[in-house]
Formats: C-alpha cells, sequence, structure tokens
C-alpha cells in the first residue's frame, strides 16, 4: 500500500483503520494531506481484502479543517492549490462512499470546515463525548467543501444547515446526536473500544450487501419512488445469487449464525 506522510494505516482481518496524523497541525489537511487521502483512498477501493474502514484521528482533535496557515504562505497561487487540494479530498470522499466496504467514523476531538465535512460522510458516526462541531468556513471568509453542502442538507435539512454554515455555531457531542448528525456518542475512553468493535462487526459481514444499501440510499433522494423501487428489485435479486447472499438464506433455514465471506 506504500507509507504517507500525513496518514497511518493498517490492515488487519478485513478492517482497514486509517488515521490522520499531524497532530502539531490539528490534524488539518494540507496539500500532503489531500494527496495522501486520495491515493489511500483509490487503493482501499480497489481492495478485495478490506470490507469496513474506519477513519480517526491523533491526538485530541479529529481535523481542524484545511490547513489555513499552510494556504497563508501560498501567496498568489493560493486559488489553484486549493483547486488542487478540493480534487483530491473529494476523490478520496467519492471513494470512501462508493465502496461496498462501510466507512465507520471515529470523531475523537473537534470536528471544524473540512473536518466536519469528512466526519459527517461516514456511513456510521461515533463521536467523543468532548469533540465539537462546526463548519467555520464563512467565519475566514471561505465557503464549504468536503462533501458538507451534500450530507448535512440530506442529514439535518436545509434550515439547521444554512445555521451551520452562516453563523459557525458551535455544536456539542450531544447537540451534534439530537440533530442526528451522529449515530453515537460515547466517552472519550470508550471511543476506541467502541468503534473498533463495530467496525470488526462490520468487517465479517455481507460487504456487497452492505454496498447495495448504500448505493441505495446514495440514489434515493433523486429517484422517483417507483425507480427507487426498481433499483431495489434489482439490487434483492442480485444479492440473492451471491455466495453470501445463499449463505444467509441457507444459514436462516438451519437456525445458525451465517459465515459470509464478504463476497
Amino acid at each position: 500500500m506504500g507509507t504517507f506522510s500525513t496518514l497511518t494505516y493498517d490492515l488487519t482481518d478485513g478492517l482497514a483503520k486509517i488515521t490522520l496524523n499531524r497532530p502539531e497541525a490539528a490534524n488539518g489537511i494540507n496539500l500532503a494531506m489531500g494527496e495522501d487521502l486520495r491515493d489511500l483512498a483509490m487503493a482501499c477501493s480497489t481492495n478485495k481484502d478490506i470490507r469496513a474502514v474506519l477513519i480517526t484521528g491523533t491526538g485530541t482533535m479529529f481535523c481542524g479543517g484545511g490547513d489555513l496557515k499552510s494556504f497563508a504562505d501560498l501567496g498568489d497561487s493560493i486559488s489553484e492549490k486549493l483547486r488542487e487540494l478540493t480534487l483530491n479530498l473529494h476523490t478520496a470522499i467519492t471513494c470512501f462512499r462508493r465502496m461496498n466496504a462501510p466507512i465507520i467514523i471515529a470523531v475523537n476531538g473537534t470536528a471544524a470546515g473540512a473536518g466536519m465535512s469528512l466526519a459527517v460522510s461516514g456511513d456510521y458516526v461515533f463521536t467523543s463525548d468532548k469533540a465539537k462541531f462546526t463548519m467555520a468556513y464563512t467565519g475566514v471568509g471561505l465557503s464549504p467543501d468536503g462533501s458538507g453542502s451534500y450530507f448535512l442538507p440530506r442529514l439535518i435539512g436545509m434550515r439547521k444547515t444554512q445555521e451551520l454554515m452562516l453563523t459557525n455555531r458551535v455544536l456539542s457531542a450531544e447537540e451534534a446526536y439530537e440533530w442526528g448528525l451522529v449515530n453515537q456518542v460515547v466517552s472519550s475512553e470508550e471511543l476506541v473500544e467502541a468503534s473498533e468493535a463495530l467496525a470488526r462487526q462490520l468487517a465479517s459481514g455481507p460487504t456487497q450487501a452492505y454496498g447495495s444499501v448504500k448505493k441505495l440510499l446514495n440514489m434515493s433522494f433523486e429517484n422517483s419512488l417507483e425507480t427507487q423501487m426498481e433499483f431495489e428489485s434489482q439490487f434483492i435479486s442480485g444479492m440473492s445469487a451471491t455466495e453470501d447472499g445463499r449463505e444467509g438464506v441457507q444459514a436462516f433455514k438451519e437456525k445458525r449464525k451465517p459465515c459470509f465471506k464478504g463476497v
């Protein structure tokens, strides 16, 4: 898979763990991290051994967003370089969203700007009770990136999204849960154990079925009822012909726990 200067990566028993690793810069996304995320996400998306992905951060911050200090040093090239950075980050998020493997996010600390966008893009999101969430973009005269303008309206509605993006309101972990931005709040001491337990559980599950769930939900806001149900029909009939689909049905008949292989 190679080595990455801004991330750590481990693949064990089908679980890929990715850790943002620039604690000295609040795990901020600079040009190098954008490239690392793109390259790693693209590699993960084609690796059939990966059956779940867990993304978290090193230290007390999940991700402070774009590394503004590094942007300030770009001078007249800032527009060009920000375009490059966002294209790399967006490629990474697209790869993660299109993977069959579920993406679990463990928000270990503050998620701001693109860090918040990345956090809420996951399929299942844990957060430490000490974490905070803020869009932050307009506070520095910028607009959102990292998929925030796509996922936030779908998760919490337009009015709350407008509030977050225009006022940069800071949400506590409990508020993020109440608003529907995250699935589960746990203590900072329990975050690693809880998120890894679910990630391992999903890594032993029917990976292609998870992928079908992700595809159906990704398209559900754009399709008519009839179109969506046609895709449901195609997907469930296709899944029934897979090895895991046959195993699941047979295990139900035999009243035993299925043994899924991700195929």
